[in-house]
C-alpha cells in the first residue's frame, strides 16, 4: 500500500531563451509524489513489493499534468530522490518496473526508453529529471533537463518520485539528430 505524504505539480512556461522570443512557448511539467519508503534504514533484497508505487503515483499524477500542457506531449521524463535512509536501488525500485506503463497510457504512447534519474539525497536537495523525445531516441534537440525541488522532503524514511512531461524539446536547440 502506497503511502503518500504530500503531492506537488510545477509548470513552467519559457517564452524566451537568450534574450530570443520563441515562435511557440514551451510548457514543462512536472509531477511529486513525496512517498514513505517501506524498507528505509534495511537492506532487502527483494523489491518487488515497491514496484507498484511506481505505477500508483504514474496513475494519480499523469492524468492532472497532461491537460497542463499547450500541446501534444512530446518528451517524457522520470526520477526518484531517495532520503537518506534508503539506498539508490529504493528509487529504482519505485521508477523502473512500473511507472513507464501508465506515463505512456496517459499520453497515448512512446516508442522511447524513458529517460530516468535516480539519486540519494538530504531534504531539499534538488534532482533533476531527464527529458527525451517520446518517440525518437535520438533526437538531440529534445535531450533536456527539469530541475526539480521541495523543501521538506525527502525525509530520511521518504523517497521523492517525479513525472515530468514538456510540449516541445529546448528552446533554441541547433543540435539535430544522430547522424547515419
Amino acid at each position: 500500500m502506497i503511502k503518500v505524504r504530500k503531492i506537488a505539480v510545477l509548470r513552467e512556461v519559457i517564452e524566451a531563451e537568450m534574450g530570443v522570443m520563441l515562435e511557440r512557448p514551451i510548457v514543462r511539467v512536472a509531477g511529486l509524489a513525496v512517498v514513505i519508503n517501506p524498507v528505509a534504514g534495511r537492506h532487502e533484497r527483494d523489491l518487488s513489493a515497491m514496484f507498484p508505487i511506481g505505477r500508483d503515483v504514474g496513475e494519480r499524477l499523469m492524468p492532472e499534468l497532461v491537460p497542463l500542457l499547450r500541446g501534444p506531449a512530446v518528451s517524457y521524463g522520470k526520477a526518484a530522490l531517495v532520503g537518506v535512509a534508503g539506498e539508490m536501488e529504493h528509487g529504482g525500485a519505485c521508477v523502473h518496473p512500473m511507472l513507464g506503463k501508465p506515463m505512456r497510457a496517459a499520453i497515448g504512447g512512446g516508442k522511447a526508453v524513458i529517460p530516468s534519474n535516480v539519486k540519494v539525497g538530504p531534504v531539499g536537495a534538488t534532482l533533476d529529471v531527464p527529458l527525451g523525445h517520446k518517440d525518437e531516441p535520438w533526437s538531440f534537440d529534445h535531450f533536456d533537463t527539469m530541475t526539480v525541488m521541495l523543501a521538506d522532503a525527502p525525509r530520511p524514511d521518504e523517497i521523492l518520485v517525479v513525472v515530468a512531461l514538456a510540449d516541445g524539446g529546448r528552446a533554441l536547440p541547433r543540435c539535430g539528430q544522430a547522424p547515419a
